[in-house]
């Protein structure tokens, strides 16, 4: 089955400059291995040394976020749109 995977600007170094890729897998979990194994290094910039994902990245499966599904064991189905949002924070005082 394929998704599609929104990637955003910070990570589009890690996919050759493609906003959006396509992937297939039964989760998120799946999917993100897949794309790893597409686009070496990827991994690194999602998930810290304990295998989980950072607390300031934010993936949405159809614009629901994953932390209120499944988290990576979220299921996905073809025709799916799964989003690679990482959190920003700043700004003046």
């Amino acid at each position: 089955m394929a998704v599609e995977v929104r990637v955003p600007t910070l990570l589009q170094g890690a996919t050759n400059g493609q906003k959006v890729v396509r992937a297939s897998g039964a989760t998120i979990g799946e999917l993100l291995d897949r794309i790893e194994q597409e686009y070496p290094g990827i991994r690194s910039q999602l998930y810290g040394e304990d295998g989980k994902l950072h607390r300031f990245v934010n993936i949405y499966r159809n614009d629901e976020d994953i932390r209120f599904l499944g988290q990576l064991e979220t299921p996905v189905e073809d025709g799916d749109v799964v989003s690679i949002l990482p959190a920003v924070a700043g700004g003046a005082r």
